[in-house]
């Protein structure tokens, strides 16, 4: 299988060289990741700007650009063939809840809808991930599960968060719905003078307690989190039920 490995983190994170290494020893891997950190960039582009993308090494691609801008540069301009599949991580950090919203790894994997398997961001809820080698073989596991998902998932982003734990620790996985979190905390501002301020984000709302699984719920307790997104942006039955209130 032909896969695209992103992040949102930069080509030279620990995770997605782990990654890189494990995946290709099953598939054709190629990593057409950030030169940076980009968290948070969800599916912004550089749209107005031109972009640098350097060969680092065989098959691994340095852009001077988002995370989404490297899906699209290497789904429709780097290679002569059609990947298989995008897989976008392993994050540094988990991505639960309303934060797929602002994720830089998220934005990257949904590029990728088209293609022949659905699209996969992996996370991981530490910043120095300690379980490395138990998660990535985890990680090939479920992108081998996820080529035999029948075509109602085709358009649709798999989204996945792991404990940082072992083997042994790790309890299984859980299918779950993303978290709803409460009010944010403040921004921090950072300097002050005159007539300039500068502030930066605080930490997110916590997640609130639900009656369903959540991932926010199943990553604490143990438990792999496994969510489908669908990034459909059009409704039906609201649509339908919009005419009822504006019609001119």
């Amino acid at each position: 299988m032909k896969i695209l490995l992103t992040n949102d983190d930069g080509y030279l994170a620990p995770n997605i060289q782990n990654l890189y290494k494990r995946l290709s020893e099953d598939h054709e891997v190629w990593m057409i990741a950030p030169k940076g950190n980009c968290s948070g960039m969800s599916a912004a582009i550089s749209f107005l700007k031109e972009i640098e993308i350097v060969k680092v090494d065989e098959r691994i691609y340095s852009v001077d650009g988002t995370p989404a801008d490297c899906t699209y540069f290497g789904l429709l301009g780097m290679v002569d063939f059609e990947f298989d599949m995008v897989v976008s991580g392993i994050n540094h950090g988990a991505n639960i809840g309303n934060d797929v919203i602002y994720s830089g790894t998220v934005g990257a994997a949904v590029g990728g809808r088209k293609l022949k398997y659905p699209p996969i961001a992996f996370s991981v809820a530490s910043y120095e991930t300690k379980n490395i080698n138990f998660i990535v073989n985890k990680t090939a596991e479920i992108i081998n599960t996820v080529t035999n998902l029948p075509k109602e998932y085709s358009g649709k982003v798999i989204n996945v968060n792991f404990p940082d734990l072992s083997k042994e620790e790790c309890k299984g996985i859980k299918i779950t719905a993303l978290a709803q979190r409460g009010v944010p905390s403040k921004p921090l501002e950072v300097f002050s003078e005159k007539n300039i301020k500068r502030y930066r984000y605080n930490l997110s709302g916590e997640p609130i307690q639900e009656e369903h699984l959540t991932d926010a719920e199943a990553v604490k307790d143990g438990f792999i989190s496994i969510s489908v997104l669908d990034y459909g942006l059009d409704r039906v039955e609201l649509r339908e039920s919009l005419k009822e209130h504006i019609n001119e």
